[in-house]
């Protein structure tokens, strides 16, 4: 390792345990009628914020006639509005750096993680919390200084939220003279691909916004791969529909969370928050808790010297288009007790895996959700992929990302790791 690498490496450890014990963090459970500026609407059941904003927690009816559960209901997050993902680009003696955040999320396992410069929704930036600006958005709102490298719509998790986007956009800067906060650092765009490899370090919000940093200069999607891509919705006829959180069969409120009555998949609990270095110090809300860990897990390969790996057309009750690509693995083992395991279960387990850390989703709105992410060697006799499966060049699955709706947030974390590291 070279010693400006290294040295680099020892700053960015000694500011981040800097970061860790700079401010006090809390977040403790509470009952549900616990929470403040939040209510049961009459009726519906709706969970709502007073303000009529942030999110709420309604329910959803999906059909999905070629699935192995062919309909069911399930609460979910509805939050229109569009968030800003933003990190700052700037060259530092030649090579690329990002401004990012030490930012304390509610549902982290850790409290502190890795984010972008920017990471608000929209009722955070347009201040309907009544809390304190949120630093350096002026850079991801016009007119701004900058050149726009990145600018695009991505999903977020379409089994929990409903139709939900967030505007992914990387600025890059040359003005040196930024003031920078102390709870930001600059961060060499290659060292960032080794804090990937970390447990629980990188934020998904920076992910995705660093997997399309990476599309920058991938190539544009052919017309033979969109028309696979349309093909396979056209294979998913599920069709999906909010309805009031009253009426989400198999599901009861209990006084400290909303669970199916077997208690499997997820559920909907309530914590109190006290975190010095947000727009709002103190503040309760719900926040949506997975009953496990999950697997999100591409099988890879080099043919003819280009490294592919294999994908999958995946159908999720809350994505705007129905059907986005995936791993070749994703779910959460617990909740495949009574099923069948999906395909190529076993393989992405037991591979050799070239890329293998356990990641947290978003902790704004998940407690704890933790994901294991693994690219696998795939072994040299698997037999052709089911329909729904193709092998697809990284560049070009890298390259669907210059445009919204093709590939789903777990599919963006690990092109990030399999750009970057």
């Amino acid at each position: 390792m070279r010693t400006e690498t290294l040295q680099a490496v020892v700053d960015f450890d000694r500011w981040w345990a800097q970061r860790q014990v700079t401010h006090d963090f809390t977040v403790r459970r509470i009952p549900l009628n616990d929470l403040r500026g939040w209510r049961f609407a009459p009726g519906s059941g709706n969970l709502c914020h007073d303000s009529g904003r942030f999110f709420t927690v309604r329910g959803l009816r999906v059909t999905d006639p070629s699935g192995p559960v062919k309909n069911w209901s399930q609460p979910i997050i509805d939050q229109p509005e569009i968030g800003i993902l933003g990190i700052l680009l700037k060259r530092i003696d030649g090579e690329p750096h990002c401004l990012m955040q030490a930012k304390m999320e509610p549902g982290n396992v850790n409290m502190l993680q890795l984010a972008p410069t920017v990471q608000a929704t929209h009722s955070n930036y347009t201040g309907v919390h009544g809390g304190a600006d949120v630093r350096y958005l002026e850079f991801f709102r016009s007119p701004r200084p900058g050149r726009v490298l990145v600018d695009t719509l991505q999903s977020e998790h379409g089994s929990w939220f409903y139709r939900k986007r967030n505007r992914n956009i990387v600025v890059e800067i040359t003005d040196e003279l930024v003031p920078t906060h102390e709870d930001f650092r600059w961060i060499p765009l290659t060292e960032l691909g080794g804090l990937l490899r970390l447990d629980n370090l990188v934020n998904m919000d920076a992910r995705t916004v660093l997997a399309c940093l990476a599309a920058a200069g991938a190539p544009h999607p052919d017309t033979e791969l969109l028309s696979w891509i349309t093909e396979a919705k056209s294979r998913h006829p599920q069709a999906s529909e909010l309805i009031d959180l009253a009426d989400v069969r198999d599901w009861y409120r209990y006084p400290d969370e909303i669970a199916r009555t077997d208690r499997r998949h997820f559920s909907v609990l309530a914590v109190s928050v006290r975190a010095g270095t947000r727009e709002v110090t103190h503040w309760t809300q719900p926040l949506f808790r997975p009953h496990g860990q999950g697997v999100a897990a591409f099988l890879s390969r080099r043919r003819n010297g280009i490294a592919e790996v294999l994908v999958r057309a995946r159908a999720e009750g809350g994505l705007r288009n129905g059907v986005e690509l995936g791993p070749t693995v994703q779910c959460v083992p617990n909740s495949y007790a009574d099923l069948p395991a999906p395909p190529y279960f076993d393989l992405v387990l037991t591979g050799r895996a070239r890329y293998d850390t356990v990641l947290s989703e978003e902790g704004g709105r998940f407690y704890r959700a933790q994901t294991r992410y693994r690219v696998v060697d795939a072994p040299p006799d698997l037999p052709p992929p089911p329909p729904d499966y193709r092998w697809l060049a990284v560049d070009r699955l890298t390259g669907l990302l210059r445009h919204p709706h093709y590939v789903n947030v777990q599919a963006r974390t690990l092109v990030a790791g399999l750009n970057l590291c």
